[in-house]
């Protein structure tokens, strides 16, 4: 019995895939999550063998949420199932630590197939992702993006974190509000996998952040 948490901040999702996990003799839906925390939560405490995730979570997002079960609960495999295709989302949740990801719209065979996939321990994507990995992987390589997972206002905050501003500094700075700047911060210790503002900076400054 593979046991499975779903993680949508949609009911109507959650409740569509219960009805198919229940119709289905090897598998069983033990939890859920409406937001990327309860989802984190629900990893660590219901320990599942796969944890579907949509990365458009309100609290925190998908991404990062998938950051923190990868590091919290690394016998847990996610799934990524949400609407977005595009490349930088794709790579951000493989690099996250991702085993799957499929698009919102696959079919029911594939969303099985995907879950007994990732529960032994492989890694699938849908069609149309799995061409853009191939792609990806098989272009010359450019000079690497040290924080790839990071999105760009993440990385601008994190220069600056390296640069030794304080968050209210940063707000500042980047014409933002301070809580905008604390919820960036944390997001970027989650997909860093980092336990807090010290780390992060020597890994920031390591990587060539901060010379400013």
């Amino acid at each position: 019995m593979i046991r499975i948490v779903v993680a949508d901040d949609h009911p109507m999702v959650r409740d569509g895939l219960r009805t198919l996990f229940d119709s289905f003799p090897d598998t069983e839906m033990s939890g859920e999550a409406a937001t990327g925390r309860e989802a984190v939560r629900a990893a660590v405490v219901e320990r599942p063998d796969v944890l579907i995730m949509d990365l458009g979570m309100p609290d925190l997002d998908g991404i990062a949420a998938t950051a923190e079960v990868v590091r919290a609960a690394p016998e847990v495999a996610v799934l990524v199932l949400t609407m977005s295709d595009d490349d930088d989302t794709v790579f951000a949740a493989m690099r996250a630590g991702a085993s799957g990801y499929l698009v919102k719209g696959a079919t029911k065979e594939e969303i099985l197939r995907a879950v007994t996939a990732v529960a032994a321990g492989e890694a699938i994507f849908g069609p149309g992702v799995a061409r853009r990995v191939l792609s990806y992987f098989s272009a010359p390589r450019q000079q690497q993006d040290p924080f790839p997972q990071l999105t760009a206002r993440e990385r601008e905050v994190l220069d600056l974190l390296a640069a030794g501003l304080s968050n209210s500094a940063i707000a500042i700075r980047l014409g933002l509000s301070t809580k905008t700047v604390n919820n960036n911060t944390s997001s970027i210790f989650a997909k860093l996998a980092v336990a807090g503002r010290t780390e992060a900076i020597i890994r920031a400054r390591d990587a060539g952040l901060g010379r400013r």
